[in-house]
């Protein structure tokens, strides 16, 4: 079956027979549009071998100049893919994941300059220095300051009306769960003499999927920018795109039709563009967004990132191993690949969707040491990664090691490279700007980088040792495939506290051991096969010796 009669199939199962001419008028769009843009593929899986860095532009360093301008650093430093937190234009009352057009790139970040020069030259450069770059997109809802909210709101029978939930009562969809909790109190927000449905900020009125002019539009937005070169998208909410009344409007069928429909035609357009999946669920959910290898290319492995915390703290490697056991995270298509991270992009998450009562409870009681850090009640902590870790450099060196050591495609957030601290002085400026107290801007703020270079020229300080400790972490991984694409294979050491593995691909293995214990521990195991790639606080002579928080990479001779 070919892309195109994949679409028109789908779509059927969707909408019936009702939008026949609306569909043939899309394929046609989708077929005019290959041809005159002629863009070329990218290469298969390649997400599968970089590492990825994210960040806000503005906060990292003003605007698409001055990313320009840090292109060299974040090379240095061994990154190989741009995530872009939100680019899009925006009022900014969420980080711009309020998006109020697709096609534009928010003023300020292009320095009020003409966005076809700023932007097609960042990539440019980007691309020229190896660096792939891909960014998100709010798929499931949009800013109220949206050209089609704004026509919406104007009277129950606009042509827009229709691109989004509408109810005379707040009581439709009850089973539908608030993810703000604690900064929403509802789903519906009233409007005139009737309530529009929105799943996040009361802001951000949700799509509506049953109208298919709405993919439509999305389908060419992605277009537009698949045109310019972009590597792929991070679909932001993805799990929520369809609602049903008598269900959670969460993971809904539909959602997944509509998923499938967003991959046939970004491969149709240009194959192996990145469709990422930003789904806060159990992996046994998150797996099915990618569907036979034919919905996202990539997910997050949300349940993982909490369990490395837990295994920190319980100074045991069995969170971990438990979590990657197929019991948990069920085998995923082939060429489909896992992105992983220390910290979501905003915060510690801790959703009772994907983590028991139990665990939340712990992490939180042990990491969330300061009130403020507190997020949704309970459900999340605010800090930087290094505030985490109490500022210790061995525990930092040691997670990282045990991130980009694991299967799956590392992310690394802007500023956690050189250990930023919380910004109490943005957290209290996004209030203000906002009406909002989310405790997540405390993550955010700006990069100070007269006073970075300071830190980094000065071998003592915490930027310094946070930086090249990851730093040559980073270029050894990017040497070895087998990390991105290889099988892993457990180790039982008996000793709880060590966390030991070998990662291979075809004739190719490497050994890693990690000691998640403040203690020193000693592991039988000779050198004589294994040559030291990176490490520290180790000896490895006839045993191996890890101070606490120690760790090892060494590949078989």
């Amino acid at each position: 079956m070919s892309l195109l009669q994949k679409i028109e199939n789908i779509w059927t199962q969707i909408y019936g027979n009702e939008h026949d001419e609306m569909l043939h008028s899309f394929v046609a769009e989708l077929q005019n549009f290959k041809q005159t843009h002629a863009i070329g593929p990218l290469p298969q899986e390649w997400y599968r071998e970089v590492t990825v860095y994210s960040l806000y532009v503005d906060l990292f360093n003003h605007n698409f100049q001055g990313l320009e301008d840090k292109l060299d650093y974040l090379q240095e430093l061994g990154v190989s893919c741009l995530w872009l937190l939100p680019i899009l234009d925006s009022p900014g009352r969420d980080a711009g994941f309020d998006i109020k057009d697709y096609r534009k790139i928010r003023p300020d970040l292009l320095s009020h300059q003409p966005q076809d020069e700023v932007f097609d030259r960042f990539l440019q450069r980007a691309h020229e220095k190896g660096i792939r770059v891909i960014f998100d997109i709010a798929i499931n809802h949009v800013s109220e300051e949206h050209p089609w909210f704004a026509e919406a709101r104007k009277s129950k029978d606009n042509a827009y009306r229709n691109y989004f939930h509408w109810s005379p009562t707040d009581k439709k969809y009850e089973d539908a769960r608030i993810i703000f909790y604690g900064i929403e109190e509802s789903n519906w927000k009233k409007e005139g003499d009737e309530y529009f449905f929105h799943r996040f900020f009361d802001f951000q009125p949700d799509l509506n999927y049953e109208n298919p002019q709405v993919f439509v539009e999305m389908t060419r937005n992605l277009m537009y920018w698949m045109s310019k070169g972009v590597d792929g998208f991070r679909a932001d909410a993805i799990p929520y795109l369809w609602k049903e009344e008598g269900t959670a409007c969460e993971n809904h069928p539909n959602t997944h039709r509509i998923v499938k429909l967003f991959r046939a035609a970004v491969d149709f357009i240009r194959p192996n563009t990145l469709l990422l999946a930003e789904a806060c669920q159990q992996p046994v959910e998150v797996v099915k967004y990618f569907g036979d290898g034919d919905e996202c290319h990539a997910g997050y492995h949300f349940p993982l990132m909490p369990q490395l915390y837990k295994a920190l703290e319980l100074q045991s490697a069995e969170p971990i191993v438990h979590t990657l056991s197929q019991s948990i995270t069920p085998n995923i298509p082939e060429g489909s690949q896992w992105f992983t991270f220390l910290r979501c992009h905003d915060e510690l998450s801790l959703e009772l969707v994907y983590v028991t009562e139990e665990d939340r409870k712990y992490i939180h009681d042990h990491y969330c040491k300061n009130p403020e850090w507190n997020f949704r009640l309970g459900q999340g902590i605010s800090a930087r990664f290094a505030e985490l870790m109490d500022n210790n450099v061995d525990k930092i060196a040691l997670m990282y090691s045990i991130m980009l050591s694991l299967p799956g495609t590392p992310v690394v957030y802007y500023g956690d490279e050189f250990g930023k601290q919380n910004d109490h002085n943005f957290y209290k400026e996004q209030i203000q700007l906002t009406g909002k107290d989310d405790t997540r801007f405390l993550v955010r703020g700006r990069i100070d980088w007269e006073q970075l270079e300071k830190e980094l020229a000065q071998p003592e300080s915490l930027s310094y040792q946070v930086y090249h400790r990851l730093s040559r972490m980073l270029k050894i991984r990017s040497q070895y495939p087998l990390f991105g694409r290889g099988d892993i294979q457990w180790m039982n050491t008996q000793k709880k506290q060590l966390l030991m593995y070998q990662r291979s691909l075809e004739n190719e293995k490497i050994l890693v051991v990690q000691n998640l214990s403040n203690q020193s521990v000693v592991l039988e195991q000779s050198s004589a096969q294994w040559s030291i790639l990176t490490g520290h606080n180790y000896e490895f002579n006839n045993q191996l010796s890890l101070n606490a928080y120690g760790f090892v990479w060494a590949i078989l001779k």
